[in-house]
């Protein structure tokens, strides 16, 4: 004799709420919240209110006329350490790239970068505590460069930046009215800077 076959009955069946049901409590509270926030980002007029940065005074388009000579150059970590090694001088190399009298400015991120990169660029570091230089002291926690000089770019647009990291020459170019100085071919190389020549 055969074995009878079990099938369960359709009404038997136990039905479970999706957790993003409509009618659950915790959904409703948070619909009811998201509801509230569009309706304080209206004005009287019933316009949506959009958060824009402010844009500096100095910004026509993509010229920046904050920057004149003597340019401030924000001096980046590897920048130091490709100068280092292609054998440039820092100073001299800016002002034959820039034609104009240059500031090279090195913050306590960068200062403190190279000192945790140890013997190896023990050149750069000693390049980089030249009494030549300008030396900005950072206020913030941690000591990494990039989020740095971002940062200070952001707020005033009169740097032009010194780097040699892919990653923050997008982030740089992002930013619109700030140049980028790089080492390439033996020579410094500048690019996103009004009446700069070709370089």
């Amino acid at each position: 004799m055969g074995v009878a076959k079990r099938t369960r009955k359709f009404a038997a069946v136990k039905r479970v709420i999706s957790k993003r049901d409509d009618r659950l409590k915790a959904n409703k509270a948070k619909a009811e919240a998201l509801a509230k926030e569009k309706a304080q980002k209206k004005t009287v007029s019933g316009e949506l209110v959009r958060e824009a940065p402010q844009v500096p005074s100095h910004m026509f388009f993509q010229h920046n006329s904050a920057l004149v000579p003597p340019y401030n150059v924000l001096v980046d970590t590897n920048f130091l350490s490709h100068t280092v090694q292609r054998k440039l001088s820092l100073l001299e190399s800016m002002m034959d790239c820039l034609y104009a009298k240059c500031n090279p400015i090195i913050t306590s991120c960068v200062m403190a970068e190279l000192e945790k990169l140890g013997p190896k660029y023990r050149l750069a570091l000693r390049v980089a505590r030249d009494e030549r230089w300008q030396r900005i002291q950072c206020d913030h926690k941690g000591t990494y460069a990039d989020d740095c000089i971002v940062d200070r770019v952001t707020q005033n647009r009169i740097y032009i930046v010194g780097t040699n990291d892919r990653q923050l020459k997008i982030r740089l170019r992002k930013i619109p009215g700030v140049p980028i100085l790089s080492v390439a071919r033996g020579k410094y190389v500048i690019e996103r800077l009004p009446g700069a020549p070709d370089s």
